[in-house]
């Protein structure tokens, strides 16, 4: 057996298993390899990656000792469970100023990897694409725990059942919905993965995770990994920090990801709620990156489910790092909207460069609270003009266009 290919947790998870016991496992080989070729005999694969070369699958300890001493496996991890992130915000942060732009999120295209949606729901109405389930024995990403619902509204709903009261931040923006998490808020690592690369499929923009695994991390998980590969692949990838704070290294997987924003909470008062997860991760770096309202959120119910604290058949109130990650879904479709050549990197970083800072330490708050509307206005502002550079000389008579030019700049390179 290669030790070193197996997680700390998995090896205890094998020593206290029976010879017989199956495990369930993320199996990452080298890039290039075919997996089909080298799965264990007797087993099928619950999924097939492609974000990362991974396949997720169920076996004995000694098929992972088999695997583990494959010279085209990388790496094995457990699979773990992952949840729900639970626990007049948009004035707050500015968003209404860009809407008085014109600005609500049309054309920009939302993932939801969560516990679905209510297809039902009027303030969804013609603005769902496409959904997909990803719980095991499922079909339907019809939601049955009211959680993605909630956040789907935060992100994107239209409030047209009160008239827009309690509208979303991106409220023209379209949605695709990908159920990884079952009626009691929970599900594997390995279909919040599947979910994440099914919507980097679907072509969408910018993905919602509102949920989380096991704390501390450092980001070399199977979760992380597949979350950074999304934002390789062009997709801003918005995490919930986790609901463990106040204590410190309490950030979850996958928000200890190395590429995405990840988001803790803060409340109407400009406060850092007390459930907000803090950095630094298990290598040291800060997170969360940033906060956003994340306390006493209203926002659609899914029909049937009780989640939070339902005010009426249509919408229910919920806090968390949940319900803060999706005003950065919003507010990140509001910026690839401004500007659609925007790459992850530059909206992270706007965001950052323009959050308010509420004098909490960076691995409470990270760069601060977003303010959208000054993120929108960088991201809107006309470039700088180019400094005047040196006039040209005259162009020689009878020299063919260009020809100056390129001997000048061979003089100065010294050619």
């Amino acid at each position: 057996m290669n030790a070193e290919k197996i997680t700390t947790g998995l090896a205890q998870t094998m020593a206290a298993a029976s010879s017989e016991e199956t495990i369930p496992i993320i199996v990452k080989y080298r890039t290039g390899v075919v997996a089909a070729q080298k799965l264990v005999p007797g087993v099928s694969p619950a999924f097939r990656y492609k974000l990362v070369p991974a396949v997720a699958m169920r076996v004995k300890p000694a098929d992972i000792q088999t695997l583990s001493e494959d010279d085209s496996v990388v790496r094995i991890w457990q699979d773990l469970p992952v949840h729900t992130c639970l626990h007049e915000s948009l004035p707050l942060i500015g968003v209404p100023a860009v809407w008085a732009a014109g600005v609500r999120g049309r054309g920009v295209k939302i993932g939801i990897v969560d516990t679905g949606i209510d297809p039902d729901h009027p303030d969804f109405a013609g603005r769902i694409v496409s959904g997909a389930n990803f719980v095991r024995d499922g079909s339907s990403y019809r939601d049955d725990n009211g959680h993605g619902t909630h956040v789907a509204g935060i992100a994107a709903g239209d409030g047209s059942v009160l008239g827009g009261k309690y509208r979303g931040v991106a409220p023209e923006a379209s949605l695709y919905v990908a159920k990884v998490l079952d009626a009691g808020g929970s599900g594997m690592m390995s279909g919040v993965m599947a979910g994440i690369e099914w919507a980097v499929e679907q072509g969408v923009q910018v993905i919602n995770l509102s949920l989380g695994g096991p704390a501390p991390c450092d980001g070399t998980d199977a979760l992380s990994e597949t979350c950074d590969a999304a934002v390789a692949a062009g997709v801003v990838v918005c995490v919930a920090a986790g609901n463990l704070g106040p204590k410190a290294k309490t950030v979850g997987s996958p928000g200890c990801a190395r590429q995405v924003i990840t988001l803790g909470a803060s409340d109407k008062l400009d406060d850092i709620a007390s459930f907000s997860s803090r950095g630094p991760t298990s290598d040291g770096r800060t997170k969360p990156d940033l906060v956003f309202p994340g306390v006493d959120i209203v926002a659609p119910r899914a029909r049937g489910t009780t989640m939070g604290y339902p005010l009426d058949d249509y919408y229910t109130t919920a806090s968390g790092t949940s319900m803060a990650t999706p005003h950065a879904t919003g507010a990140v479709a509001l910026l690839l909207q401004t500007d659609p050549t925007l790459t992850p990197t530059q909206v992270k970083d706007l965001l950052m460069q323009t959050a308010k800072d509420l004098g909490f330490e960076a691995n409470t708050q990270g760069a601060g609270r977003a303010d959208v509307h000054q993120a929108y206005l960088l991201a809107s502002a006309p470039p700088p003009p180019e400094e005047p550079g040196e006039p040209e000389p005259p162009q020689p008579p009878g020299e063919p266009e260009g020809c100056w030019q390129a001997i000048k700049r061979a003089l100065r390179m010294g050619g």
